[in-house]
């Protein structure tokens, strides 16, 4: 019994351990394959960095609940514990009891309803703000990936032809019919792609690890965008005038319409700031049950502080001050928005008129002529230094053709970014 209880138990953790093995390589190799459509609804969906700011518009908007609060009155009650006066019998038959109310006056109440209303509007252009920038990390992230990936295929492919080669030079070279220095010219070629490959690689895992953090997936997850060129050829930054993109950005920018209301939330800071100047007052009732003018008292009153001395001067001088400093900062917020558009756009037109010089038949000819050139190497029709030297040219060709594609489309990028607008989302 007790043997079979103890094979019964090894059997079992040897199950957990093969399901727990075959789990973590299936999750080593979870690859994810992924549209930038996909990639964005991942992302709203999930971002911590968005979720978090959504909750700082929750607070703003539970400041202007508090701001329409009025406040509270005021109650107090006293109780006789001790009197040297005997005529009027034991001293906790006399007690007394008040309540008063707080005004505020000069419009103090609806100014900070409109500054916390201000304040809601703010956190939401904030939040808006965070998202074109995530956003736009995030795309670029994902092309990044893509085309650093279709670089990485070029490598692949040419480590595996050399692999191979070098295993039949090897070969050759232990029966004599060739000499060593065609293995080691081979073989340094090799190492040399590999170590290229590995630096390749390193920086595509950088990527990924950020774009994993932005759709918020599992660390060992493998992530294949699927991106088409569908602006192969296409004048479509120039299709776009300037002046359509600035006027674009000044509507658009949320990071402009957080400036704009920084002016408009000190002007009202102001009103406000010159409202305390003016004293509040409270009403005031008394109860006193065995009062000094007599039996039963009731009385009213009013009070409020005489404004002689603090007439909240310093406030006001700040509040002028903040207004000033406000509209510095968003005209020069104006000026960086005019700027960053400016640059852009030309940067954006340069790329795509280089990239539309180039002739769409160069890929595909170039990649024929590769496969042809191993061939015929493999037939001893070129030597190795030629076979070399087409295989260098291919692989230098070809990465900066995806280094040019990656950049036009981070140029578009960088236009739906600084003018807050997707003209060019695909």
């Amino acid at each position: 019994m007790f043997k079979r209880f103890v094979l019964i138990i090894i059997l079992l953790q040897a199950g957990f351990f093969i399901a727990t093995k075959a789990q973590a390589q299936s999750a080593a190799s979870d690859t994810l394959k992924l549209s930038i459509k996909q990639a964005e609804d991942l992302f709203l969906k999930n971002n911590l960095q968005l979720i978090i700011q959504r909750y700082n518009i929750d607070n703003a908007n539970a400041q202007v609940i508090t701001a329409r609060l009025f406040p509270n009155p005021d109650f107090n009650f006293s109780n006789g514990i001790h009197s040297n006066d005997v005529t009027d019998g034991p001293a906790y038959k006399d007690h007394s009891m008040g309540i008063s109310q707080l005004f505020t006056t000069a419009g103090k109440r609806n100014k900070n309803i409109q500054l916390a209303k201000i304040s809601v509007e703010q956190s939401k252009y904030q939040f808006f703000d965070l998202l074109r920038t995530l956003k736009f990390t995030l795309r670029n992230d994902f092309y990044t990936i893509y085309f650093q990936q279709q670089s990485a295929s070029v490598y692949n492919q040419e480590i595996t032809s050399l692999s191979k080669a070098l295993t039949v030079f090897k070969a050759q070279y232990a029966k004599g019919n060739i000499a060593q220095k065609e293995v080691l010219r081979i073989q340094s070629q090799l190492y040399t792609l590999q170590a290229e490959y590995n630096n390749l690689q390193t920086g595509i895992d950088t990527v990924q690890s950020e774009l994993k953090l932005l759709i918020k997936t599992p660390v060992a997850t493998v992530i294949q965008p699927q991106a088409d060129n569908e602006f192969e050829g296409k004048a479509i930054v120039a299709s776009v005038p300037y002046q359509t993109m600035l006027d674009s950005a000044y509507v658009n920018r949320y990071d402009l319409k957080l400036a704009k209301s920084a002016v408009d939330y000190n002007n009202v800071n102001l009103q406000l700031q010159k409202a305390t100047a003016v004293p509040d007052f409270s009403l005031s009732l008394n109860y006193d049950r065995l009062g000094s003018y007599g039996t039963n008292f009731l009385g009213a009153g009013i009070g409020f502080s005489l404004p002689f001395f603090n007439r909240n001067q310093g406030g006001i001088k700040q509040a002028r001050i903040a207004i000033d400093q406000s509209k510095v900062q968003l005209q020069s917020q104006q000026d960086h928005v005019e700027s960053d558009v400016a640059s852009n756009y030309k940067s954006a037109l340069r790329l795509e008129n280089l990239y539309n010089s180039f002739d769409p038949a160069f890929k595909s000819d170039f990649n024929h002529l590769i496969q042809e050139v191993f061939k015929n190497y493999e037939k001893r029709n070129i030597s190795l230094l030629e076979f070399l030297d087409f295989y260098d040219s291919y692989k230098t060709n070809t990465l900066q053709l995806n280094t040019l594609q990656l950049n036009r489309v981070t140029s578009l990028e960088q236009l739906n970014y600084v003018t807050g607008t997707p003209f060019f989302n695909k």
